[in-house]
């Protein structure tokens, strides 16, 4: 029988959340319920609050989340009550022209549960990325749970369900950053950060990390960046030819999402260098660049979209590397809050105070 439980919930733009009692449906075809045990507070859910995704509101935020399978229902094959799962927003299906085309990691046809949660008034609930999981258990479409051990804490595991996992992912998958190569990423927040680490995983020589945030460049320093650059005291672009041999970065990495920054990454590049964008623009912004230096510059422009993960490839090998000590996502968790703290968080989040706050349900 459908269950009452505690969760946040954005009721309309701008205005702060509040906890309510949200209505949690037996699970039908295809979907399980999952007991939360914890989860990060993204900067995506601060745009759901502020209608910068859409104005479907009510909102269930929360999405970056790990947790135990309660119960699944009919034709549920891929996981079973019990199973330790990190959530995703890419439950791919499979049958689309990407996924058929043997690319997955574009899938465009991604499942999510096909019963809405509810206030207890019977108001329907949008989840935030389709999952929504600032509550004590949540429906999502079985595909969106991807099982991994269960010896990584929850504080942990849960990050790689959006924000480390797109940063790791737009250097690995998106950028192909490899051996020796040089790397420049612009933000040092949680994603710019998951990017730097992603470049160390991968064997980059020189990574430099490129903020206007003194603490987040030290930050970044203990991801793996060999070099800092304070934007505000220094020309980045200069000073990245600077650290390369007057050449430029291999890959670019905007995690900020601002046609400026892009701009910048785009200059700081090697001929035939990568630049691959992250971050979130806003909706109004434009970009404009010199049309014959994007021909005469060679290379690529890319869009990262989550990292270009497949969660049942890269969330089980990436836990493996954080249970080896080669993947310190302890390190992003700056404090772990509980479920009523969100807005306090958000605040934190938009001072530059923390990297990750992690929700933890009692």
């Amino acid at each position: 029988m459908p269950q009452e439980v505690q969760g946040v919930v954005a009721r309309a733009k701008g205005e702060p959340v509040t906890l309510e009692t949200i209505v949690i449906p037996d699970p039908g075809p295809g979907e399980a319920v999952v007991d939360i045990q914890a989860c990060g507070v993204c900067h995506t859910d601060l745009h759901y609050r502020e209608g910068g995704i859409n104005d479907e509101f009510p909102f269930l935020l929360g999405h970056e989340a790990a947790g135990i399978v309660e119960a699944v229902g009919e034709g549920v094959t891929n996981v079973a009550p019990g199973d330790y799962v990190i959530l995703n927003w890419r439950a791919v299906c499979g049958t689309c022209r990407s996924c058929l085309k043997g690319k997955p990691w574009y899938c465009f046809s991604t499942f999510n549960a096909s019963q809405k949660m509810t206030l207890a008034d019977g108001t329907e609930l949008s989840p935030a990325l389709g999952i929504g999981a600032f509550v004590e258990k949540t429906l999502v479409h079985s595909g969106q749970c991807t099982p991994v051990d269960p010896e990584a804490p929850a504080t942990a595991a849960g990050l790689l369900g959006c924000g480390v996992m797109a940063g790791l992912g737009a250097a690995m998958n998106t950028g192909g950053v490899g051996r020796g190569d040089s790397v420049a990423v612009f933000g040092c927040g949680g994603v710019g950060d998951a990017a730097i680490a992603g470049a160390y995983l991968a064997g980059a020589s020189t990574i430099v990390a490129v903020d206007i945030d003194d603490q987040k460049l030290a930050w970044a320093k203990e991801f793996g960046a060999t070099h800092t650059c304070n934007a505000n005291e220094t020309d980045a672009v200069e000073y990245i030819q600077s650290v390369t041999d007057g050449n430029g970065a291999d890959v670019c990495i905007d995690a900020v999402g601002h046609p400026e920054v892009y701009k910048q990454c785009f200059n700081a590049r090697d001929l035939a260098g990568t630049v691959v964008l992250v971050g979130v623009p806003n909706p109004e912004m434009t970009l404009e660049l010199p049309f014959i230096d994007v021909f005469g510059r060679g290379g690529s422009l890319k869009s990262s979209w989550y990292g270009d993960c497949l969660p049942s490839r890269d969330f089980p090998m990436l836990i493996d590397l954080y249970r080896q000590g080669r993947l310190d996502l302890d390190r992003f968790v700056s404090e772990t809050i509980g479920i009523g703290d969100v807005e306090e968080a958000f605040h934190k989040m938009e001072r530059g105070e923390v990297l990750r706050s992690v929700v933890v349900m009692d």
